[in-house]
């Protein structure tokens, strides 16, 4: 996949605009209470998400991504997304859901889903609505990467915002933060990691 493209078409709109003043990460929540809800389009499965479905069900992550459009993907981003994608089986063996939000909309998304393979969901939030009830932040277009651990009741475990020292947790990080919850740490699927 290639990181960057000449073609630029459909990157200045009105997300762009919106983004496009840098505000920092300051999500206001506080671990051991409810997270946001919120319903959005799953692109990869075609139905929509509510995240209070899973509450009593399971751990989720949310894993807000920077996708400038289907063809800009964010440096920092594109190889948290495909580690997250390679790896999605680690987690969903463990009971775990894994949840991708991004800004970009349903058919730059269903581009996005088709391009990378992705078989983790791959949340539609255009609007950026969800990106700032979470307080993520944001700069230079687009909304800035997080990543957030919910317990089967829904409560924030874990969350990591955006620096440029540590962009996205790694698939390492998000695993050992999600151990408690584990159905069984007996036999831990193999990490993938790309291979060049």
């Amino acid at each position: 996949m290639q990181l960057y493209s000449k073609d630029f078409r459909g990157l200045l709109n009105r997300r762009f605009l919106q983004n496009f003043l840098p505000i920092p990460a300051t999500n206001p929540s506080y671990y051991g209470v409810a997270t946001p809800d919120f319903e959005l389009p799953d692109i990869t499965n075609g139905r929509r998400v509510h995240l209070r479905d899973y509450r009593g069900q399971q751990p989720v992550i949310l894993a807000f991504t920077r996708i400038f459009t289907e063809k800009q993907y964010c440096p920092l981003c594109l190889p948290h997304i495909v580690a997250l994608n390679k790896n999605y089986h680690r987690f969903t063996e463990f009971g775990v859901e894994v949840l991708m939000l991004t800004s970009t909309d349903e058919r730059q998304s269903q581009i996005v889903v088709r391009d990378l393979g992705l078989k983790l969901p791959l949340l539609s939030n255009p609007d950026c609505d969800v990106f700032r009830r979470y307080g993520v932040g944001q700069a230079l277009g687009a909304p800035l990467p997080a990543q957030f651990i919910l317990d089967a009741e829904g409560k924030l475990r874990y969350k990591h915002l955006f620096s440029f020292l540590d962009s996205n947790a790694s698939v390492e990080t998000l695993l050992e933060q999600v151990q408690p919850w584990l159905k069984s740490s007996e036999s831990e699927p193999e990490l993938v990691t790309e291979h060049r």
